[in-house]
């Protein structure tokens, strides 16, 4: 008989034998139907015929003897299925297997959600009640459709235990334990750098509108926190509570490394430079409020979270890392760590703006292991680019490249390859000191020799080669013939000028001039090492040139267009472009020559630390706190802060 007159027969059977049996009767032949067309779903004709047969007989019996003899059938049909089920052929096959799929899927979906879903009544109508899957093949089809109806009226007619089973399954994956993080790919090393045991005072002066100043916010003891005259201690770097023992200026931020190895940082965060959120909102300041009422208001509008020194999170670094120095550029900070390896984040910046932190990284908001680097004993930063130097003399270079600092020719087309660490062709074991300048750098020989690449249109290389032209640059690290037998102690370099202190204390200053940046009256230069520009004005001093009027001098650093210097008697020297109050002298006019820093806050306090910024400056005094060892030096004689300390 074909299946679709087997299934109309047993349909018009099953509904005869319903209108005679009792409510109860009716429920207990439906759910066998139930599961007989679940259990015989692709069936063969003749596998169909017995059943029918056997349900015609069902219907001559009584009444109350339904229930049992259905249940006895039930078994009975399941061993021909059986049997049916091998001699199938390949497609009856297929579909057994997807209805026994689709069958334990169904038996899931119904116990899944058993223990939130409410209890549907028989006496509900088909609508209200879950719906049974249907049937995956043609052939089956007409089969199927008579088990979703019987399904629909018996499904919750009562709870299987099966229900149970993956409420088990929720436990197990809710009490499962979470996976270890993963290991740090820092592997603490040897120690081979130390970090500065000298705690300071930290004393601040400038613009500081971008928070560059660390005073916080708020007004500090009545006074402003920006355009600070004249020198500041800055109580939010305490030496009893923060203990800071290095410092590192930036562009426009700042580092500093305290003696429990924590880093501190403030400043601008526009581009991950702080390697911290300081997400805030509020601090917008009405525009039209008049200027007299700006001494009156507490709050300067800055983001208290960029302006208020705070420490980078310990989780990005390995849990053991020490670390002995940082260093600033324009955009980023980069942290040394006793084992010699390297930190950073931020990012660098050519002239077509974001250049990116590495050749797949553009802003790197947080500390980033860089895992090339090793054995690293100093670093140096430059507006854009930094210098490493590694405990066998060789110096790595990356950032942007543009202005050749890099010591290597970059090609436009794969100008992020500068974003990669690279050494450059310097003599191994030669080296021992290094520094840079906004678009230049240096490298410091063990016997006197000084290197010098990068921009020179200004000769702030101190190479007498292109001075004076547009673009000019120093390609290759240069001997620097000029201060060939000077016995230079320190170098440091601005945006277009450089200073150096000697071994027997003479300070030495080239490069921009029309700023006051050398600070020495044009009248007293040798004319020969004097370059005009077209209108005649005495624009640039090609070679280094002794400054009389400081004696002694022991450390020199170099803001963009100003400069400070301390002599051994740990008295602060500065010059230069004061427009911002960055010389600390409570001027904004130029200070020509070098002028002593002198106010109640650093008067008689031994001054043994200077940094300047883009309009600001920062010096360090001796804090009245013990002192352990004084100033940590590394294993090669540089010192742990990258520039040099003074000794008295």
């Amino acid at each position: 008989m074909p299946p679709k007159a087997a299934a109309t027969k047993k349909a018009a059977a099953t509904k005869a034998s319903a209108t005679k049996k009792t409510a109860a009767s009716a429920a207990a032949t439906k759910k066998t139907a139930a599961k007989k067309a679940a259990a015989t779903n692709g069936a063969t004709a003749a596998s169909k015929k017995r059943k029918l047969a056997e349900e015609e007989e069902e219907e001559q019996e009584e009444d109350e003897e339904m229930a049992e003899e259905s249940a006895e059938e039930t078994k009975t049909a399941k061993k021909p299925v059986k049997k049916t089920a091998v001699a199938k052929k390949d497609n009856t096959k297929k579909t057994a297997a997807a209805t026994k799929k689709a069958d334990a899927k169904t038996t899931k979906a119904k116990a899944a959600p058993a223990n939130k879903r409410r209890k549907v009544s028989d006496d509900e109508t088909e609508d209200e009640k879950p719906k049974g899957k249907k049937a995956k093949t043609a052939d089956t089809a007409d089969v199927d459709s008579q088990a979703t109806e019987s399904a629909k009226a018996t499904e919750s007619a009562s709870e299987e235990p099966e229900a149970q089973k993956p409420v088990k399954a929720t436990k197990k994956t809710a009490t499962a334990a979470p996976k270890p993080p993963a290991a740090h790919p820092h592997k603490v090393g040897a120690k081979i750098n130390s970090a500065p045991t000298q705690i300071l005072d930290i004393y601040v002066f400038g613009e500081g509108s971008s928070g560059e100043l660390g005073l916080g916010a708020k007004k500090l003891d009545g006074k402003k926190v920006v355009d600070v005259k004249r020198p500041r201690l800055n109580p939010k770097l305490s030496a009893k509570d923060v203990g800071v023992v290095q410092i590192a200026c930036g562009g426009m931020h700042v580092a500093a490394l305290t003696k429990d190895s924590k880093i501190l940082t403030w400043g601008v965060n526009d581009q991950g430079a702080l390697g911290r959120d300081t997400s805030w909102e509020g601090g917008l300041r009405d525009a039209d409020a008049e200027e007299e009422n700006d001494d009156d208001d507490e709050d300067s509008g800055l983001n208290p979270r960029e302006s208020t020194p705070t420490a980078v999170d310990a989780e990005h670094f390995a849990k053991d890392a020490k670390f002995t120095h940082v260093v600033a550029s324009d955009s980023a900070t980069f942290a040394l760590t006793e084992d010699g390896r390297v930190y950073g984040w931020g990012t660098f910046r050519s002239s077509d703006g974001i250049l990116g932190f590495t050749d797949k990284i553009h802003i790197q908001k947080t500390p980033l292991y860089l895992p090339t680097l090793k054995n690293i004993t100093t670093l140096a930063a430059g507006s854009n680019h930094i210098l490493a130097l590694d405990n066998k003399g060789v110096v790595t270079a990356w950032g942007c490249g543009q202005q050749n600092q890099l010591g290597r020719r970059i090609i436009e087309r794969s100008k992020l390859s500068s974003l990669i660490p690279q050494s450059m062709g310097l003599p191994k074991n030669k080296v021992d000191r290094i520094a840079c300048g906004s678009y230049h750098s240096f490298a410091l020989g063990k016997d006197g020799e000084v290197w010098a690449w990068g921009l020179n249109n200004f000769a702030e290389t101190g190479v007498d080669v292109g001075a004076g032209e547009d673009d000019a640059v120093i390609f290759r690290p240069t001997i620097v013939e000029s201060l060939t037998n000077m016995k230079i102690k320190q170098i440091a370099g601005g945006e277009h000028h450089s200073l150096a202190c000697t071994h027997d204390g003479k300070l030495l200053t080239w490069g921009r001039l029309d700023g006051h940046q050398v600070g020495i009256p044009v009248e007293e230069l040798d004319a020969d090492s004097v370059i005009k520009d077209e209108s005649g004005k005495p624009r640039i001093l090609s070679k280094p040139t002794v400054v009389e009027d400081v004696h002694n001098c022991v450390f020199v650093a170099a803001g963009v267009d100003s400069n400070i210097v301390l002599d051994n008697k740990g008295v602060a020297h500065s010059w230069g472009f004061s427009a911002n109050f960055q010389t600390g002298q409570g001027t904004t006019d130029d200070i020509e020559t070098p002028t002593t820093i002198d106010n109640s806050a650093v008067r008689d306090k031994k001054i043994v630390f200077a940094g300047a910024g883009g309009q600001y400056s920062i010096l360090g005094g001796v804090a009245d706190v013990p002192k352990t060892n004084g100033f940590a030096f590394t294993s090669n004689g540089q010192p742990a802060t990258g520039g040099f300390r003074p000794t008295f």
